[in-house]
């Protein structure tokens, strides 16, 4: 993949989000004021959360996306998680508000009105939120970007939120009118539980914390297959954004001329980019006589 593919698929994956939030927004806000129902706000605060979530989000990303300058080296990439802590800080403040709303509608309930129309316009949100995540799905699947992961799990809260919505409507009609509140503290405690993965998985990506064991594989496999080289080791990996930094120490014959042994070295390089999309590689080259045999990975015989 591109760049200009990569930056063009995550905003417009987070455009997406951004029209889809506004939408919900202004129709269940209408619904909130016919129905009095504390689960349609609840819906109706998740949506407006969204609605500034991904407005932040956009704004962050496209920052993400510019080139590296004289003084940020290595890119723009971590501004991507920070889009996504600040996605999380949302959730957490609109999560408390809900549940302190839906404890007081639970100890007094109150009749809901119009119950049809907000129904129909859950239904609606459902629609548009799954098509808005199937998007998303698609655009992580090709770019594996942290802040549309983030947006994305919390769309697909959304969804159970639109149907919980739904249920918590219906039983209202059978006179349960605790459901009302009881379901907007559940929507609360749900979104608690997302925000806290959102935080996990970002601090971790700040903290450069290393690529996946699939890919660290990968990375070995890449190494072992060039037969001139004799081993590796001190392999270092981190991701900021869309782009894999990888580095490491490779082992080679003490006598060999310096520039085969670039030659080496640049053919594994070249092999690691080919392997990993928006990846940058430094490779130390190491005679193998200075390296301890227990350090070594893949030694050669």
């Amino acid at each position: 993949m591109q760049a200009k593919d990569y930056d063009s698929l995550v905003k417009l994956a987070s455009k997406a989000a951004i029209a889809v939030a506004f939408i919900l927004v202004v129709s269940k806000l209408y619904a909130w004021w016919v129905s009095s129902s504390a689960a349609m706000l609840a819906s109706t605060t998740d949506s407006l959360l969204d609605v500034f979530a991904s407005l932040t989000s956009f704004i962050i990303l496209k920052y993400s996306l510019t080139p590296a300058d004289k003084e940020h080296k290595f890119g723009h990439g971590k501004a991507e998680n920070l889009a996504a802590l600040m996605q999380s800080s949302f959730v957490l403040g609109s999560a408390l508000l809900l549940i302190f709303h839906g404890v007081d509608r639970l100890m007094n309930p109150q009749p809901i009105l119009h119950t049809s129309l907000a129904i129909a316009i859950s239904i609606v949100a459902i629609v548009l939120t799954l098509a808005l995540v199937i998007l998303q799905k698609m655009v992580i699947r090709k770019t594996k970007s942290v802040a549309i992961s983030a947006d994305s799990l919390h769309y697909q809260s959304d969804l159970f939120l639109n149907l919980g919505v739904i249920i918590a409507l219906v039983l209202s009609q059978y006179e349960i009118a605790q459901a009302d509140g009881l379901f907007t503290i559940f929507v609360g405690l749900f979104l608690i539980t997302g925000a806290v993965n959102i935080v996990y998985q970002s601090v971790h990506d700040l903290m450069d914390k290393e690529l996946d064991d699939e890919e660290l594989a990968m990375i070995e496999q890449v190494i072992n297959e060039n037969p001139k080289a004799l081993g590796f080791h001190e392999l270092r990996t981190r991701q900021a954004g869309k782009m894999k930094f990888i580095q490491f120490h490779l082992e080679l014959p003490d006598h060999l001329p310096l520039v085969q042994a670039h030659k080496i070295a640049d053919d594994i390089e070249q092999a690691l980019m080919a392997q990993f999309v928006h990846t940058e590689v430094l490779i130390h080259q190491d005679p193998q006589s200075v390296v301890p045999t227990e350090l070594s990975k893949l030694q050669k015989n």
